[in-house]
This record gives C-alpha cells, structure tokens and sequence, in this order.
C-alpha cells in the first residue's frame, strides 16, 4: 500500500468492538503489570557503574549504551508507534522520524555538555503527554474537539526536544570523567540514533503485517485508545513520583 495518512484520525469513532477491546484491554493490563520498570526506565547498575569508573574515550560502549537505551525506552517506542501509525510511506516515515531525532538529539546534548538541569519527573510526564497526544491526532481528536488540527511535524519535532532532554536527565545522575567527556556523549547520541533505527524496523515490520489484515480498520481505534491509555498512565507515574518528592 502506497498512500500517505500524515495525521489520518480513525473515522466516525466506531462503537469499540468486541474482539478489539480484548486485545486493547490485554495491552493495558501487561503495561500495568510491567508498570515498575517500564514507567521508570533508566539506566542499568552495571552500566551506571561503567559510566561512573570509566574515563577518556569509550566511544564503543557508549554507542551500545545509547542504542541499548533507546530500544529499552518504552515511552519513547510508544511515541514513535503513534507517529508512523497512519504513515505507509517511507519518505514520509523519514521525514517525521528525522524531525524527532533532530529533536531529540539537540536537547540530549545541549543538556549534557551544558550542565543544564530540568526536573525529570516534569520531563517524564511531558513526554507521557506526548504518547497522549499522537494517539488523540491519529483518531482525529483535535479536530473534533477543539476545531482545528496542530501542525503534526512542527508538534513531533517539539516533543522531540523533550525526549531529548528526558534522555539528558538520565545520564545526569552520574558523575563523568572530564576527559573525552564530549566524545563519548556524541557516541551515545549515535548509539540512541542506531536504537531508534532498529527499534524503528522491527515496528515496521509489525505494523506492516498488521496493515495487511482485514482487522487493522477494525482495531486501530483500539490500539490508539489503548496508546492514550498508556501515555496517561506515564504521566500519572511521574506526577506521582513529583508529588512524592517535593
């Protein structure tokens, strides 16, 4: 299929049908379940322990830090499966891939290299807003609700700046080594870059037998009211987690 739906909503928001709503309701409850880690993803303790006694340049375990923490990243796949939900096209696929990576990689190393600090619980539950917001454009929310439609790359490359920086709050729990400080962070920026891309493929190549069912028409409202549900959920976690601490 060769056709692009850059901000396609799910038309007439069907009645949720049955088999949809077991499916969607299975997604919710394994996220719950998984609730713990996958809300609060961060940085493993032997790598927190790597980053902290290694110095100078490591310019290869960083790339397999950056990558190993994109690919583990549930709200950061959780954006990307809303942005290319209705995406069929592959320039059209680069293009708003290409917008969140420039975002996300401006913020991750301004905030590193610059010793710029932001709350990570407001960070974290911004970007749960932005899982929340894909999934409201892809059923057309914006339009039904509030009578216009936000520019859908001008919003990817902007919550792509708050990834970034939801990435820079991780590594800013440690102390670095001075030396080859700046390399190795351009390594792990590489290295998310990587993730992201094989990360990116292995939801292509789901979504594209997903596509091909006759389903998928059925089950799209589904899975978006089920990404929303998620991206609550995210927020609701890390607001929690800032109430807790102040």
């Amino acid at each position: 299929m060769n056709k692009e739906i850059t901000s396609a909503p799910v038309s007439g928001l069907p009645a949720w049908p049955t088999p949809a709503n077991a499916w969607s309701m299975a997604i919710f409850t394994l996220l719950l379940v998984l609730a713990p880690d996958a809300l609060a993803h961060g940085v493993a303790d032997d790598d927190k322990a790597f980053i902290e006694q290694s110095s100078g340049r490591q310019l290869l375990p960083y790339i397999y830090l950056g990558a190993k923490h994109m690919v583990t990243g549930y709200d950061h796949l959780l954006f990307l499966v809303g942005v290319i939900f209705f995406l069929y096209r592959m320039r059209d696929i680069g293009l708003y891939v290409s917008l969140f990576a420039i975002g996300h990689s401006v913020t991750l190393l301004y905030g590193v290299l610059s010793g710029t600090h932001v709350n990570p619980y407001v960070i974290d539950a911004i970007i749960g807003l932005s899982v929340v917001y894909k999934a409201l454009d892809n059923l057309g929310g914006f339009k039904r609700l509030l009578g216009f439609q936000p520019d859908t790359r001008a919003m990817v490359l902007i919550f792509g700046f708050f990834h970034g920086f939801g990435l820079a709050t991780k590594l800013q729990e440690f102390t670095f080594s001075g030396e080859g400080l700046v390399a190795n962070i351009l390594a792990f920026n590489v290295g998310v870059e990587l993730g992201q891309l094989l990360a990116l493929g292995g939801i292509l190549i789901a979504m594209n037998f997903w596509r091909r069912s006759e389903a998928f028409s059925r089950q799209a409202f589904a899975a978006n009211v089920a990404l929303m549900s998620a991206g609550f959920m995210l927020t609701g976690y890390q607001l929690a987690g800032l109430l807790a601490a102040s």
